[in-house]
């Protein structure tokens, strides 16, 4: 029996230690500093619990060392001092984190050990890279690549229009890292919340885009010359963030108010974050669209990817946590079953040309109701 250990007891890590702790051939603990949530996870789930926190590094390391396998899940922040410490307790690793560094930075460390770590394994990033990389090796050039995301509350909420998914800081760091694109071969950096557009997807209806930082590792892996991620959320959420952000409420520099010091980031994430809760009982959903087009055989091709799912109404599960959880533990079944013996640091793309991964990544999460549709013009 395998014994994995899933890093941070969040949406998606509760998800992943479900999915995971559903078979009998592994053994899950889940680690979370708060008590609370690891009690509502083991009262759902045939899983351990340790309460820990994971800037802890030494505690990280000694869970690692005793575990098999590990699934990474810390607030990005967090997660490239977490994966470095689980290389070092010499353990292969899936990690979802969305962290600011680069991974790779740390994969002379794992090859020495021999170790496997895929990263940014979730949905975007993590699905949004395989299926770039696929589409780029499916044309003879490919000359344009977007990358459309957003994890929406389907009911409209004043005055947010808004619900966060996933760890609300990392959302704010969507916000506030520059983002990073390809225009014409040379990489362009420009503010979060840029470029802001309509567009209308099947399903969903009209919403808003703009760029954001979520290319990362597809700037560099990915021969495009223009290649883009935007965000999607419900018009008028983008106006209210550039104002807060523009004010300052999103700056980690202490200020003196009444006395005392404060970072107002530390405010705004104590009054905003309730408010950007889902309520009980409320449903949200995920929309991605993968896109490349190009040319093949001399002739223009289009290929698009789309995904659309809600909450999944039986287990109440949302749909960013399925869609984020499901790429990781499907990927570390594969790791552990052998399958894949690649030691370093890798981002989803790597991937991309592997038929054998991608139909595993596929058909696991299609079982699960998570279901990719592929359209092909030209």
């Amino acid at each position: 029996m395998k014994k994995i250990v899933v890093l941070g007891g969040g949406l998606v890590g509760g998800v992943m230690a479900r999915d995971l702790s559903s078979d009998s051939n592994f053994k899950v603990t889940v680690v979370d500093r708060d008590e609370g949530v690891l009690a509502a996870l083991k009262s759902r789930m045939p899983i351990e619990t340790r309460k820990a926190d994971l800037s802890d590094l030494k505690a990280v390391g000694a869970l690692a060392a005793s575990h098999d396998f590990v699934v990474g899940a810390a607030p990005g922040f967090m997660g490239f001092e977490v994966l470095r410490t689980v290389l070092e307790a010499g353990r292969n690793c899936v990690d979802i984190s969305f962290m600011p560094e680069d991974a790779t930075d740390l994969a002379k460390l794992a090859k020495d050990k021999g170790l496997t770590a895929v990263v940014d394994c979730g949905v975007a990033p993590g699905m949004s890279n395989l299926l770039t990389a696929k589409i780029e090796g499916e044309l003879d050039t490919m000359e344009d690549g977007l990358i459309m995301v957003g994890g929406l509350p389907v009911t409209r909420r004043f005055p947010w229009e808004y619900a966060a998914v996933f760890s609300p800081i990392d959302v704010i760091e969507e916000y506030t890292r520059i983002a990073r694109y390809k225009e014409h071969g040379q990489i362009v950096e420009r503010e979060a919340l840029s470029d802001a557009e309509f567009v209308n997807l099947p399903g969903v209806g009209t919403m808003e885009s703009f760029n954001t930082d979520g290319l990362r590792s597809l700037l560099n892996t990915i021969k495009c010359p223009n290649l883009k991620e935007k965000t999607l959320r419900w018009p008028g959420h983008i106006e209210k963030i550039r104002v807060l952000r523009e004010t300052g409420f999103f700056s980690q520099t202490p200020i003196e108010v009444g006395g005392a010091k404060i970072r107002p980031i530390d405010l705004t994430a104590k009054l905003m974050f309730p408010m950007w809760k889902l309520k009980e009982g409320e449903e949200e959903l995920t929309v991605m669209r993968v896109e490349g087009s190009g040319h093949k055989n001399g002739k223009k091709k289009r290929i698009v990817w789309d995904l659309l799912d809600r909450t999944n109404p039986k287990t109440r599960e949302t749909s960013m946590a399925r869609t984020t959880g499901f790429p990781a533990t499907s990927m570390a079944r594969y790791l552990m079953a052998g399958k894949l013996n690649k030691p370093g640091v890798h981002p989803p793309e790597a991937f991309g040309r592997d038929q054998a991964i991608i139909n595993h990544l596929m058909s696991e999460q299609r079982e699960r109701g998570v279901v990719y549709q592929e359209t092909v013009e030209g």
